[in-house]
């Protein structure tokens, strides 16, 4: 396949491979995924079922590139982008998920994601999506680029998100199920300033119970029903 090798190629201009941090919560898919790009010539440096984890792979392994699932216990696909392109913004970020709706791809899009590409598509989609992003460009799965093309031409613009990354974490955090002390020992917080970050959440929101934070985070997103 011609896109393949022409990915290849391009690491060995400096016959360094490209170096590669996998994150899915399923370990089934990240098996799938690292024998897919290991035969191509691509290193895994590490991989995980986490978004908080993802961050300190990130940080100590300082990869090429980073492919993600959209829907992460602890902190989700693109609030993880946010993180890791602070961290290293050399980094390109490949989201490789299910969801297709146009609320999670203008987020990711704003967070600085190269590639989203569905999980429903080929193999070989991925592969793209690697070649393009490693080489500079942008790699949309063609239903999402249709999206953004219609999007783009009805005006439509997603509301921003009135949070701040921290809110936001800690709002999936409360929407998973978590309590104020986890949420607390997660982050490493006080339980006390746990507790305030969550009172904040709620105040900025307007919301002042655990069912209509749960309602809002899958409205927006960050988790998934």
């Amino acid at each position: 396949m011609p896109r393949l090798t022409e990915a290849r190629t391009v690491r060995q201009v400096d016959k360094m491979p490209l170096r590669v941090i996998l994150a899915d919560d399923h370990q089934i898919v990240r098996q799938g995924i690292r024998t897919l790009v290991e035969r191509q010539g691509v290193q895994v440096v590490a991989e995980t079922g986490d978004g908080l984890t993802l961050i300190e792979q990130v940080r100590q392994h300082l990869p090429d590139l980073a492919i993600v699932d959209v829907s992460m216990p602890g902190l989700n696909g693109i609030d993880a982008t946010r993180q890791m392109l602070a961290a290293v913004p050399t980094m390109a970020v490949v989201l490789l998920t299910m969801h297709d709706e146009e609320l999670h791809v203008s987020a990711a899009l704003r967070a600085g994601v190269r590639g989203y590409v569905l999980k429903t598509q080929a193999a070989d989609e991925l592969m793209d999506a690697i070649r393009t992003v490693s080489t500079g460009g942008t790699y949309l799965s063609p239903k999402v680029s249709r999206m953004v093309v219609s999007a783009y031409v009805s005006g439509a613009d997603t509301a921003a998100d009135p949070l701040t990354a921290r809110e936001r974490i800690v709002l999936q955090l409360v929407a998973e199920g978590r309590t104020t002390k986890d949420i607390a020992g997660t982050l490493n917080l006080t339980v006390k300033t746990a507790e305030s970050h969550r009172a904040r959440l709620m105040e900025k929101l307007d919301i002042h119970d655990t069912a209509g934070l749960v309602r809002y985070a899958i409205r927006r997103g960050v988790i998934t029903p």
